[in-house]
């Protein structure tokens, strides 16, 4: 990952000791105790995002191995016939899981999809497979995507990723109102 979206920092009196972090879609969760200084919260929030950076790291493929993971899914659900130029991850696509461009065989995966599960990931790898053979999104198109035995329950997943995102968040409107 290039970097982290928004960092937010909960404080919490219950809390005494521990720091966590995790990911909420683009935006970074620190949890650190209320009574942290700022120049503590400021080095624990680094620290975390390091780990977390570090962990997502060891738990993605990389340019190579997506390459290669094409070609597998390539050979298994469209009879070799998609062969992509590249493959490749992007940090510029924030309303798109993948895009394809057939004229130079180029596909990219947003980078929004690390740390999805691999079925949803091989899943939009297929998608855009796919339209190296089928431009648009007819039945066509539509058809190659049926061997794929998960292509529903990932779509469903991409649909739920989709709607939290839209959702209001309480904290961050809470935020707002008191103009932090």
């Amino acid at each position: 990952m290039s970097g982290p979206g928004a960092v937010e920092v909960r404080r919490s009196a219950r809390r005494r000791r521990t720091v966590s972090a995790y990911r909420d879609g683009d935006r970074t969760i620190v949890l650190i105790p209320a009574r942290m200084s700022a120049a503590e919260e400021q080095r624990w929030v680094a620290v975390m995002l390091e780990k977390l950076a570090a962990q997502e790291s060891r738990r993605m493929p990389g340019d190579d191995e997506l390459a290669a993971r094409a070609q597998r899914l390539s050979e298994q659900y469209l009879h070799g016939r998609a062969v992509p130029d590249t493959v490749r991850w992007v940090t510029n696509q924030n309303s798109r899981w993948g895009s394809c461009t057939p004229a130079e065989g180029s596909i990219r995966l947003s980078h929004r999809l690390r740390g999805m599960p691999e079925y949803v990931i091989d899943y939009v790898l297929l998608h855009e497979l796919a339209h190296l053979l089928v431009p648009g999104h007819g039945p066509r198109f539509w058809k190659l995507l049926e061997s794929y035995p998960r292509t529903e329950r990932a779509r469903g997943y991409l649909e739920g990723v989709d709607a939290v995102d839209r959702l209001p968040d309480p904290q961050r409107d809470l935020d707002g109102a008191r103009g932090e």
